[in-house]
């Protein structure tokens, strides 16, 4: 195995923005290390427009040539989606491999994919981006070298033509349409079951909160997008109906809306969920700032109106507990918790067993508890 790919971090921002762009960025270099690369630096251009050519401007560009060739840099990684057009010209200028954040993130689901499903759906969301790529930078979309955004579809060399994509795309659909099938009768008989489902940002917690609430041994990583596809198992609480539990894949900040489209089918279980649990990293900064992503993430699924608990997990890393009581007035459906010490973990999941029993009693009216 050869040495992981380094790298360098670039956007720009106007003085009004560099805040949030510097948050931004720190989440770019955390989506960089999950795809295996090693970010040697970061930068970020005041800059109210972006230049035409170039994105960045020209004299930015001299100095990302002279920093590359210092620091035999394989890759440029931009914090935003890039046109085919910018893609073309930073490549022929800085002769070296430029990634977007598109590209990026759906390189992590291309390495993080392990189901024939999931698969599917990474592949689909890549041929799909390739072809708003096609105009600007031309038939040829290869790759100064391998590696990071290359997995996927460009391991197998597809000669880039949009008749070929088509025809690439309308196969792959055709797969997961049968894939969906299957999946459509298992959710028909789950239909008649309590249905909850795990929602929230990337690697909040979702899957360390699922092994203690079913006992299962879900993989559970300290890295971004860890889980892509639904697993689903019945929770452990002291009544006498099977009452399922899903979790999901983690929502992001400007997560590609081709793997949205992609994983609709999978994503599906959320708006099916008779109530969700969405679980919130509060020792975050910004962990407002990824709820409202989760927010509008939900009610474009069509998933806004389901009834929702919040449970903010990693109490452990927050020094100040009386923190915990400015956040939330609706203290009914707010819990504090940390799945790695199991602090608050028993009196959350009593009060989710009260809240299951409500929602028995609204399913099915006769319903003995």
């Amino acid at each position: 195995m050869g040495r992981p790919e380094k790298v360098i971090l670039l956007t720009i921002s106007d003085n009004s923005s560099r805040q949030k762009t510097v948050k931004s960025l720190e989440e770019l270099e955390s989506l960089a290390r999950t795809a295996g690369c090693e970010v040697t630096g970061k930068f970020i251009q005041i800059k109210e427009n972006p230049d035409p050519a170039f994105y960045i401007g020209k004299g930015k560009v001299q100095e990302m040539k002279q920093i590359i060739k210092e620091k035999d840099i394989d890759a440029v990684i931009f914090d935003v989606p890039l046109s085919g057009r910018y893609h073309r010209n930073l490549e022929q200028e800085l002769n070296i491999k430029v990634i977007d954040r598109v590209e990026l993130i759906m390189d992590i689901f291309a390495q993080h994919a392990r189901t024939k499903a999931a698969k599917i759906q990474v592949e689909l969301a890549q041929l799909k981006y390739r072809l708003t790529q096609l105009k600007g930078r031309g038939r040829d979309l290869s790759r100064l070298g391998g590696g990071i955004g290359t997995r996927g579809p460009g391991e197998k060399k597809l000669e880039v033509d949009r008749r070929k994509i088509m025809n690439r795309i309308n196969a792959l659909n055709k797969e997961l349409k049968r894939i969906e099938i299957s999946k459509r009768v298992q959710r028909k008989r789950r239909k008649q079951l309590i249905q909850i489902a795990l929602v929230g940002y990337t690697n909040a917690g979702k899957s360390s909160l699922m092994n203690l609430l079913t006992g299962s041994t879900c993989k559970v990583e300290n890295t971004l997008f860890s889980t892509l596809d639904t697993t689903t198992r019945r929770i452990k609480v002291p009544l006498n109906i099977p009452i399922l539990l899903t979790d999901t894949v983690g929502f992001i900040e400007n997560l590609p809306a081709e793997l949205v489209v992609s994983f609709r089918s999978t994503l599906s279980v959320v708006k099916e969920a008779d109530m969700l649990i969405e679980v919130i990293d509060i020792s975050e900064e910004n962990f407002r700032e990824k709820m409202q992503v989760v927010e509008e993430t939900l009610i474009g699924l069509g998933a806004g109106a389901i009834p929702r608990i919040s449970v903010f997990n990693k109490t452990d890393l927050v020094l100040d507990t009386e923190y915990f009581s400015q956040l939330s007035e609706d203290s009914k459906n707010t819990f504090y918790i940390s799945c790695k010490t199991k602090e608050g973990f028993e009196n959350f999941k009593n009060m989710l067993v009260q809240k299951i029993k409500e929602l028995l009693k609204i399913k099915y009216f006769s319903f003995k508890i």
